[in-house]
């Protein structure tokens, strides 16, 4: 994909699901073409409609014919193609991975401060990487991966709201809340965290590598994507008015102080719900409840600024 006589400086596999962010990958792919031309990065690109389908295509390409694994689009984009990056090939000689941010929040790509598409050519033009723990995960006897935060409670009946207008870009996860809000429920949590006991009615559990979710929401101030750690952030049952005050403060992570939020950091947790909650992994509804998580110390490299 370079022009006649051109000899690359890297190459790298590009994915991308055209209809990511409300089309919004699909209407940079162009201009994302012509910044990795000018910096002399070869690519191949692969259009994808369904998870699966990434799958696939990390499980037939030659690695070593690659330097990076670049997803554009969010989170979700992101999060599968770890998947299949870590199901599927020696994790010892992983090249490094790559996001160009084009989904509605966006939330991983802020901790490696890129905010944009020219922000992400850029850095990986530079070849710049950081090492980013990893957060494994079970389904039965399956094991799963992310690398921004999971959720479950609240935060999960949010993003299913926020499918619903992809469109709105990050906002879309504040209607999100408004809504729900109005439609708090609750259910009994049994969790353990290194050994600590956490149990009684919970309203949402955000098990948190990195510090945003849906956007710019600062849910774990604190977090750090390779400190070996997770931030659990745990929302005791909250009334429609305290919930209403303490939203805004999202946006400043303030939020953790208030008396009915914890933040514990941990390396493993065994969360169990009554009744089952749905999971929310990088953004993607996935998995149920129970499961065990378990921290991967900077398992995967990704470029960052």
């Amino acid at each position: 994909m370079m022009g006649k006589g051109e000899h690359p400086k890297m190459k790298i596999v590009l994915i991308t699901n055209p209809h990511a962010g409300g089309h919004k990958s699909q209407q940079l792919i162009p201009m994302v073409k012509k910044r990795l031309r000018a910096n002399k990065i070869a690519f191949d690109l692969f259009l994808t409609y369904h998870s699966d389908h990434v799958d696939e295509i990390i499980r037939s390409i030659k690695l070593q014919e690659y330097d990076a694994l670049v997803a554009m689009g969010g989170d979700g984009a992101n999060y599968h193609l770890l998947n299949a990056v870590l199901k599927h090939h020696d994790q010892a000689r992983l090249p490094p991975l790559g996001i160009i941010p084009a989904g509605r929040g966006n939330s991983f790509a802020r901790d490696l401060n890129l905010f944009s598409s020219k922000d992400a050519i850029d850095a990986i033009s530079r070849r710049r990487t950081r090492p980013v723990d990893v957060c494994r995960f079970t389904q039965n006897t399956n094991i799963y991966y992310f690398v921004n935060c999971m959720g479950m409670g609240f935060v999960t009946d949010v993003a299913r709201t926020a499918t619903r207008f992809p469109r709105t870009g990050h906002f879309s996860y504040i209607i999100g809340v408004w809504h729900r809000m109005y439609n708090l429920n609750f259910y009994n949590l049994r969790m353990e965290i290194d050994g600590t006991l956490i149990s009684g009615k919970n309203c949402l559990v955000e098990i948190c590598n990195s510090r945003y979710t849906g956007g710019e929401m600062l849910m774990a101030p604190e977090a750090k994507i390779d400190d070996g750690l997770f931030d659990a952030v745990i929302l005791e049952p909250f009334s429609r008015l305290n919930l209403l005050v303490t939203l805004p403060k999202l946006f400043k992570g303030t939020h953790v102080d208030h008396p009915r939020i914890r933040v514990i950091q941990g390396k493993t947790a065994t969360i169990c719900t009554k009744p089952e909650k749905k999971l929310l992994p990088d953004g993607e509804m996935f998995g149920v409840t129970p499961t065990h998580l378990t921290m991967l110390p900077r398992r995967v490299r990704y470029f960052c600024r």
